[in-house]
């Protein structure tokens, strides 16, 4: 830890170091520029003087540059890398995983790798600290990525060290970020994110929180609340991404700057026609019950919008001018008051609203341009019953770690497949399940990202 508030205390000097330098080259070429007034006295002298200190300045800062050491934020643990080699495993060497699986279930390491709430309510009592010991980026990687800033919602409820690693692999000060906590989340654990997210100016704790009930209205309404404190946040971010707790990033912030810029003011979130079978999420009406949500025998009146009702994810990559829709459009308030009695209404009413022909970002309701899950950039997922053998048709290889509603949770085999998929990020981790899953996704991703400022 005292190598890396080092290196914090050298990056800090070295860029304001290189601040007064490219003030004295701006200051040095105006002083040139005065130099050819009509006063010509000693005038070949004061020019090669110019012409000297302006050289050595930017050898000054070229050597500056030079000395700058990013090595220390690279993701690396003494007590962890011996234990397992993330090269082998990326590369899909058997040997390697199986090795590591045989690790993640003695008690020594999962005793080792749990990071606790009170663990960091503890570290955050001293935020200069903690942002050094977890080596968050504490200044943007490049110009494309500071002028593109982006805003996150994470809705989560439980996994403190998921969300904490979620957030670090996303970081970046140029960023917004809004978390919404379920309000039945244990005091413990939302103490520590009120600990976590207080260290960092651009993050916040959403400004109205909702108890969360699987397949209701309420998961919505979450991230809802969080595009509009984003919103009011900042007028400069670009693009809204909602993630939950169990997601993390395939591609670094570059990566996914270069790939929301690509779209070219599209959106990319899953759209397409209704299945049959969905059809009854949305034609009857249903209501929580006791912390469950329940069907009625209630009819629901016909939807408010003169189009389809379409089918979709929860997870959406919009720019601004939709979550301004979102928020002040009126064509949207009531589709969005139609749809909260209704079953998982995350899973069409996005996917509705991207097909309406005033929407920003919007895509033609015919079926020609349907997004698939697949298609879309928003979010990767492997479900149990299109996994097997590509060769023979599947969508994509088994998974490699367990099931939870028919949807992988990860190990580390499936880094190599996933790291080649288009994707921005994928869904689920579980550092309780398959530590080093997340642990080498991590690891790769910060040295990509940190390889690309040498």
């Amino acid at each position: 830890m005292t190598s890396a508030v080092k290196l914090c205390g050298e990056c800090s000097f070295f860029q304001q170091l290189r601040s007064n330098v490219n003030n004295s080259l701006n200051s040095a070429a105006t002083n040139m520029q005065r130099l050819f007034l009509p006063r010509r006295v000693r005038l070949k002298t004061i020019v090669l003087l110019a012409i000297a200190m302006t050289t050595v300045l930017y050898t000054v800062r070229i050597r500056l540059d030079s000395q700058l050491d990013y090595s220390m934020l690279e993701i690396n643990d003494d007590k962890i890398d011996p234990l397992c080699n993330c090269t082998k495993i990326l590369q899909q060497d058997r040997e390697e995983m199986g090795r590591s699986k045989l690790i993640m279930i003695t008690k020594s390491f999962q005793s080792e790798t749990n990071i606790t709430a009170e663990k960091y309510i503890e570290w955050t009592a001293n935020c200069e600290k903690f942002k050094v010991f977890r080596k968050y980026l504490t200044f943007p990687l490049s110009p494309e990525e500071e002028n593109f800033p982006l805003a996150y919602s994470i809705v989560i409820h439980h996994k403190i060290h998921n969300f904490e690693r979620l957030l670090r692999a996303i970081y970046a000060p140029q960023n917004f970020y809004c978390i919404h906590v379920d309000k039945k989340a244990p005091p413990l654990f939302q103490e520590a994110v009120v600990g976590i997210t207080s260290c960092f100016e651009n993050v916040v704790i959403s400004s109205r929180l909702e108890t969360i009930v699987y397949g209701s209205w309420s998961r919505v309404q979450a991230d809802i609340n969080c595009m509009r404190d984003l919103y009011s946040m900042s007028s400069r971010w670009k693009y809204f991404i909602n993630l939950c707790g169990q997601d993390f990033p395939i591609k670094t912030n570059l990566e996914v700057v270069r790939k929301l810029k690509s779209l070219r003011g599209k959106n990319s979130l899953e759209t397409e026609r209704m299945p049959a079978r969905k059809q009854i999420r949305w034609t009857k009406q249903f209501k929580v019950v006791k912390g469950a949500i329940v069907k009625t025998d209630v009819n629901k009146k016909p939807p408010p919008i003169n189009s389809p009702i379409f089918s979709g994810g929860a997870y959406i990559l919009v720019r601004r001018e939709f979550v301004q829709y979102v928020l002040e459009n009126p064509v949207a308030h009531k589709l969005i008051e139609w749809s909260n009695d209704t079953y998982s209404p995350d899973e069409f009413l996005w996917a509705t609203l991207q097909r309406q022909g005033d929407v920003p970002g919007s895509i033609p309701r015919s079926y020609r341009y349907d997004l698939t899950d697949v298609n879309s950039l928003s979010r990767l997922v492997k479900w149990q019953q299109y996994e097997g053998q590509e060769s023979k048709g599947a969508m994509y290889p088994p998974c490699d770690g367990h099931h939870i509603r028919s949807v992988c949770v990860y190990g580390v085999g499936d880094l190599s497949w996933m790291l080649q998929q288009p994707q921005l990020f994928a869904n689920k981790f579980d550092l309780d399940t398959d530590y080093f899953a997340t642990y080498c996704l991590e690891k790769h991703l910060r040295h990509k990202a940190l390889a690309a400022l040498k």
